[in-house]
């Protein structure tokens, strides 16, 4: 026999042999759990590392990059200086997109839109915000982050993932891997994908977003549709009843035990487990997403929109109902931030279609006293130049990607409210106060949720890797 026949079988025997002694229990656990609802909580050892602070997560992510010139991060001085070229010693030689480096002006554009002041806090806020800002006291407005990467894919893999390079897993796909779930009957991770109507052909938004990277794929971020079928595949085939679905599962499951015990793959009892979630998804998801027990009041809280499946305001009212089941971190995108030309029109639809949710969300979170345990992020991937991209007038003007400044807003879940952190120079260009890293933000997420971000580690290929890298300060400044 040709040696490395010889060790693939002797390989094989032992990992076999080593299987049925050692892992064998793994397998008639996964055995069992097919007539019985897995265990809600499958946190990892050792875990929570701290006292946590929130039980789940609500990330609104404006994909595009909303203007912080328009949002949080008032520069009145601006007016003043409007059609001036911005002066070389502010810009400093930093870089910028292929899409103005060739301009042969680069003329500041101040906002069009009033800020006023709002809540004790006194929070300067855009009156594009106007439901924002009657929450202002519950929020904590970031005004200095910054990031790496100065284009729209690598910024948002960026956030999401800590990497800028693709194939890591996302962070919702580290908390269900390090916290585990909270209810038997959804996943620990759902994403939610709404499109504006600012700017109809936004940037795209790709699955590996929410993807689980190198962790067991059972992490990955379940894709919640407006469609008439919210999950795909999930309905029993024509012609096959509960029972026969449940007989099938069941006959399916001790062959893939059996497959496990021969080879130890565990994506097999990956997928065990997410046969056995789909089966009790058939019940749960319907009744989610079936808002026909919400009370008029509340769906007018949400605002019009709310009525429409697949609107940012109805993906809100679904988080909420999510954080009511206790789903550990819910994901929402919203598409059409990426204003370079008709900022003014493009971004106050863009306001249109979230404000008035995000602050009910909020608001709705706060009244029914779930706010306390729920961490809610609103944000995108960077900020915007306070340099207008292509023709500026007085009514029209448009801003290109900005990375080394922008603004945040987080609420609930051990956030102290009521204050407004960092500052930007006069041209929101460069950060002269507490700059924050987006490796920062995500330490200090995990760290409300009671995990310490250098500690939650995977290895694969040789090295131990963690949602913030080699990089992450938790912003104490920040906690209540």
């Amino acid at each position: 026999m040709p040696y490395e026949s010889s060790l693939s079988q002797a390989q094989g025997w032992n990992r076999r042999h080593f299987l049925q002694s050692a892992i064998g229990g793994l397998g008639s656990a996964a055995f069992a759990s097919l007539s019985a609802p897995a265990p809600a909580s499958s946190m990892r050892p050792g875990l929570p590392h701290l006292n946590p602070r929130a039980k789940r997560v609500i990330y609104l992510f404006q994909s595009g990059a909303p203007s912080q010139f328009e949002s949080f991060d008032y520069k009145p001085t601006l007016t003043k200086l409007a059609g001036q070229e911005l002066p070389d010693s502010v810009r400093g030689g930093q870089r910028l997109t292929g899409m103005t480096s060739d301009q042969a002006s680069f003329p500041i554009a101040p906002s069009t839109f009033h800020f006023g002041r709002h809540g004790q806090c006194g929070a300067e806020v855009s009156e594009l915000f106007p439901y924002t800002a009657k929450v202002a006291d519950d929020l904590l407005i970031i005004r200095s982050m910054k990031t790496e990467a100065i284009n729209h894919d690598p910024a948002i893999t960026f956030c999401q993932t800590g990497s800028q390079i693709a194939g890591r897993p996302s962070m919702g796909a580290w908390v269900a891997y390090g916290l585990g779930s909270l209810n038997n009957d959804l996943p620990s991770y759902v994403v939610m994908v709404s499109r504006g109507t600012g700017r109809a052909a936004g940037q795209p938004l790709y699955d590996r977003l929410w993807g689980s990277g190198f962790l067991p794929s059972a992490y990955q971020g379940v894709k919640l549709r407006a469609a008439a079928d919210p999950v795909l595949y999930l309905a029993n085939p024509a012609g096959c009843g509960r029972e026969q679905r449940r007989d099938l599962l069941d006959d399916l499951g001790r062959l893939n035990v059996i497959k496990h015990q021969q080879t130890g793959d565990p994506e097999i009892l990956t997928r065990v487990s997410q046969y056995e979630m789909a089966f009790r998804m058939q019940t749960s998801v319907p009744e989610l997403t079936d808002i026909s027990d919400e009370p008029d009041h509340i769906l007018d809280l949400y605002g019009p929109d709310v009525r429409r499946p697949g609107a940012y305001a109805r993906n809100c009212l679904l988080a909420r109902r999510m954080a009511e089941r206790d789903v550990r971190f819910i994901q929402l995108y919203h598409m059409g931030w990426d204003q370079h030309n008709d900022l003014p029109d493009h971004m106050g639809k863009q306001c249109k279609d979230t404000d008035q949710a995000s602050a009910a969300l909020v608001t709705d979170l706060k009244q029914r006293g779930l706010l306390d345990d729920t961490l809610i992020v609103w944000g995108g991937e960077f900020g915007r130049t306070v340099y207008c991209q292509g023709e500026l007038s007085k009514t029209n003007y448009g801003r290109d990607h900005h990375p080394r400044c922008f603004s945040m807003w987080m609420a609930g879940g051990g956030v102290r409210g009521g204050q407004t952190y960092g500052a930007t120079d006069d041209f929101s260009y460069n950060i002269v106060e507490k700059p924050t890293e987006v490796h920062d933000l995500n330490a200090t997420i995990m760290h409300l949720l009671g995990v310490e971000h250098t500690r939650l580690t995977y290895k694969f290929q040789g090295r131990d890797h963690r949602l913030t890298d080699v990089g992450g300060n938790v912003v104490h400044d920040w906690l209540s």
